[in-house]
């Protein structure tokens, strides 16, 4: 932010395009209402400014340098238009900032002087939670190589993001986060809904009952932004295991019946049909040996779902109408099955 100038001045909008009633402002404004009731265009005619989308410098927030915004809402994706600004006044010194891995200045402590367009890759830290901004002033994104939303952070001590971005109430769900590197048999201790979720590491299952039951999902590593549109759900996420990583071989023994009855197979890789390969209508009951496994309601990989981890499993119909709430899962039957591989990581 080396080349702000020293006066900003950013002018408002009542419409697109820079049409309509317009509001210039060159200080901190705390609420827009009290000039014009809306505002769908700007231009910043110097300095930079930090807009909200709601008043008192809270909600979503966007860095606006100098330039045009003729449709700031469809260029930012905000249902809303900005309601309060701030000014960001020019700092000509260095620029030294300390962030930590927990809250209250906990967990480890990185000082930082220039840009990081990444945390985990340059100190292996997977969470900032608190940071003392020292000299200077700020951008923190929420994904890595400056991407997603984004805090104006300037000199202080902020001790506790989850609690001043759940104040803003308007970070959408920003500031409701919880972070899992374990089995969560309940997440209603932590969050009461859960909408989106970002695997960073390794293979998760997740449950919409608590105690790993219900409907069931894989996760690999990779952005879910919205996963009950993706997993046809109604409702959110409401337990998670982890899936521990398998480096040996795979062994599993599928059985026609109940209880290790009828037809037996012994896998040691993917099947995509157990019925064009072994000529078996149902599959009632497996033993898992070695490895971390998915079946699936139809062949090629597709339907729901089911995790299964090394141990006996003598009756699916029980198993499954036991866990309730399963949507007539309690009669499913299983028709291929794959191998959680080091890939998947």
């Amino acid at each position: 932010m080396a080349d702000m100038n020293m006066m900003g001045k950013i002018t408002f909008y009542e419409d697109r395009n820079f049409m309509g009633r317009s509001y210039e402002c060159m200080n901190d404004m705390s609420d827009m209402s009290s000039y014009m009731s809306r505002c769908h265009s700007c231009r910043v005619e110097r300095g930079c400014f930090m807009v909200y989308n709601r008043t008192n410098y809270m909600g979503n927030q966007y860095f606006m340098r100098r330039g045009e915004y003729a449709d700031y809402m469809s260029m930012f994706n905000w249902s809303d238009c900005i309601r309060s600004c701030r000014m960001i006044p020019m700092h000509r010194g260095s620029y030294r900032m300390r962030i930590y891995e927990r809250e209250n200045f906990g967990g480890q402590m990185h000082e930082m002087m220039d840009d990081c367009d990444n945390i985990m890759d340059r100190y292996r830290m997977n969470n900032c939670m608190s940071c003392n901004v020292m000299d200077g002033h700020w951008l923190m994104y929420e994904q890595p190589n400056y991407r997603g939303r984004m805090w104006y952070m300037r000199p202080g001590e902020y001790r506790n993001f989850h609690q001043m971005m759940g104040g803003m109430g308007g970070m959408g769900g920003m500031g409701n986060m919880y972070e899992c590197m374990n089995d969560m048999s309940d997440m209603s201790s932590y969050m009461s809904r859960c909408h989106s979720c970002r695997v960073e590491r390794g293979c998760f299952m997740v449950y919409d009952r608590t105690n790993y039951m219900g409907n069931q999902y894989f996760m690999r590593r990779g952005e879910y932004a919205d996963y009950m549109s993706m997993f046809g759900w109604s409702d959110s996420i409401r337990s998670c295991r982890m899936i521990p990583m398998h480096r040996g071989s795979y062994r599993m023994r599928i059985y026609e019946r109940e209880n290790f009855g009828g037809q037996m197979h012994e896998m040691m890789d993917d099947c995509d049909n157990i019925m064009d390969r072994y000529r078996m209508n149902n599959c009632m009951s497996c033993n898992v040996m070695e490895g971390n496994w998915l079946m699936y309601e139809q062949p090629n990989y597709r339907g729901r779902m089911w995790y299964m981890r090394p141990g006996e499993y003598r009756n699916f119909n029980q198993m499954m109408g036991g866990m309730g709430g399963m949507g007539g899962m309690g009669n499913m039957r299983f028709m291929s099955m794959r191998r959680i591989m080091d890939s998947f990581y």
